[in-house]
């Protein structure tokens, strides 16, 4: 069956392949909390296979490391397209196309127009009634959605590469989650919104997530006065080779310098995905989702932990667990 196959390979390669994008942490989290603010009958679906969403969150990043075209389907580099780009870029594939170039586009990141094609795919396994094929596009669709709120997703300078801040990507994004995520307000009481038109909607937090870049770049720059070369990085071997990071010490003082934005980002996330699932199954004519299903069970537990903000205290956040299996 399709999805016990992905979760096996996605709990395959996790040993295999390195932390990108969002990290597989924070990748499988929202996708999980963006189950809980559906409505019904959807959220109930969604929950059924809430396990095969959740492991499947990070599949696109797994296929970077075979799918050439897949890279740039996860970012923009606003910078390639005009000082004003994140204003004055078209909205549709095709607009976008036509003042840019498709070649362009590719080799610069076209992850806006990738997640409205992925929002397009799901309303379309949502009208074919085909269990698999909506499990694997919103899957996939979260996964998309996730990448574009994150600031570094949005710039040419998506490691602060350029500005002598290299490694920032996954400090950012991955190590301080990790770090710090049992801190994190999961909860928030966001209601689903039907979206007339997702890539507006979309844009909207592209531009927010972009705006974030300068003040995450000297938020780093003003806090590496305050330490040595030997207090703010470490050396240690990833895959065979000597990589630099960034010290504990350093990532827990940049979170706290950074306050809540890391947390806001990602319940801006979880929020989009709910609506860009709401707003596909909406698009397919609210297809009947009762038909030979299993029993739903645990569902009330979840949404009451998840309302007082204890899905990591009571155990029932599945990235935080210790083996992707339990």
């Amino acid at each position: 069956m399709l999805v016990r196959k992905y979760i096996f390979s996605a709990v395959l390669l996790v040993a295999l392949v390195g932390l990108s994008s969002w990290g597989f942490l924070v990748h499988r989290t929202i996708n999980q909390i963006a189950i809980y603010n559906l409505p019904e009958p959807l959220r109930s679906f969604f929950h059924k296979d809430k396990t095969y969403l959740v492991y499947n969150a990070p599949r696109p990043d797994i296929r970077r490391n075979t799918d050439k075209s897949e890279a740039t389907k996860h970012f923009i580099d606003l910078e390639k397209f005009g000082p004003n780009a994140a204003n004055d870029m078209p909205m549709d594939w095709a607009s976008a196309v036509k003042k840019y170039t498709e070649d362009s586009l590719k080799e610069y990141g076209w992850g806006p127009y990738n997640a409205i094609m992925q929002l397009d795919n799901l309303t379309k396994a949502f009208k074919s009634g085909n269990q698999d094929s909506i499990l694997f596009y919103a899957a996939d669709l979260g996964h998309y959605i996730g990448d574009l709120h994150v600031p570094l997703h949005t710039t040419i300078n998506y490691d602060g590469q350029l500005t002598g801040q290299k490694g920032l990507h996954a400090l950012w994004e991955s190590t301080i989650p990790e770090l710090t995520m049992q801190d994190y307000q999961l909860y928030n009481a966001h209601k689903p919104v039907y979206l007339k038109e997702p890539a507006k909607a979309l844009w909207i937090d592209i531009r927010k997530a972009a705006s974030l870049v300068p003040t995450m770049l000297a938020a780093e720059k003003e806090l590496t006065t305050q330490f040595t070369p030997e207090t703010k990085y470490r050396t240690q071997m990833r895959y065979g080779k000597e990589t630099k990071t960034y010290t504990k010490e350093f990532a827990e003082a940049y979170a706290k310098t950074l306050g809540v934005t890391i947390n806001a980002q990602l319940i801006a996330s979880a929020n989009m995905i709910t609506d860009f699932w709401y707003t596909a199954w909406v698009n397919a004519g609210k297809p009947d989702l009762s038909t030979s299903r299993a029993l739903n069970t645990g569902l009330e537990e979840e949404l009451n932990a998840f309302k007082k903000n204890q899905l990591i205290k009571e155990g029932l956040l599945i990235s935080k667990k210790s083996k992707p299996e339990e």
